[in-house]
């Protein structure tokens, strides 16, 4: 049997779509699958960057205020005064009054130990306390202001936690107040 011009035309038409066929099913479904693949890889991969970079981000950040608080730290500490801070506070008190022209009526002092962070040691060499004093004091309000902002300057940490102000007719033309202090002490 003989085949026609169009009869092997036709045959190889059907072997050239046979070949593209199993070309296309041995190689390029193969490799697009690999290149899919590979998309979702960088797909991931670039996630991953970003995280790490917010990351870096969020560590530069936390080291920034890291390296701000231990200069705040430093700070503070060269001004705390290791055990001498109730002294310092009582000198200075007795300055204010007498230049401030401030009448102290009383001072009382009231002491308590702060406790250690839960699981933590205490640190031998340094023991903190907290010295609270409720004072009542007659002056001015002029001068009861230039008192406190003096207070700043002190050598150690002084918390100002209350203050009441009243006029009171045994101290006319002064002042009642009513301060309610706390300073850390630093116990060796």
């Amino acid at each position: 049997m003989a085949l026609k011009g169009r009869e092997k035309l036709m045959v190889i038409f059907a072997g050239i779509a046979i070949a593209v066929l199993i070309f296309d099913r041995a190689y390029i479904t193969p490799q697009s699958q690999k290149i899919s693949q590979w998309k979702e890889d960088v797909k991931a991969a670039d996630q991953k960057i970003r995280e790490f970079i917010l990351l870096t981000t969020g560590i530069e950040t936390v080291e920034a205020e890291v390296a701000r608080l231990e200069k705040e730290l430093k700070g503070l500490s060269d001004r705390t005064l290791k055990g001498e801070e109730f002294r310092a506070f009582l000198r200075h008190l007795a300055r204010a009054s007498e230049t401030l022209q401030m009448k102290i009526v009383s001072l009382n002092p009231e002491e308590e130990k702060l406790s250690p962070p839960e699981g933590k040691k205490e640190s031998p060499t340094l023991q903190y306390k907290k010295v609270t004093i409720q004072m009542v004091v007659h002056s001015t309000y002029h001068k009861l202001g230039i008192y406190l902002r003096d207070v700043e300057k002190l050598p150690f940490l002084l918390h100002v936690d209350s203050l009441q102000i009243e006029r009171s007719e045994e101290s006319l033309p002064l002042l009642k107040v009513t301060m309610g202090l706390s300073m850390h002490i630093v116990s060796l």
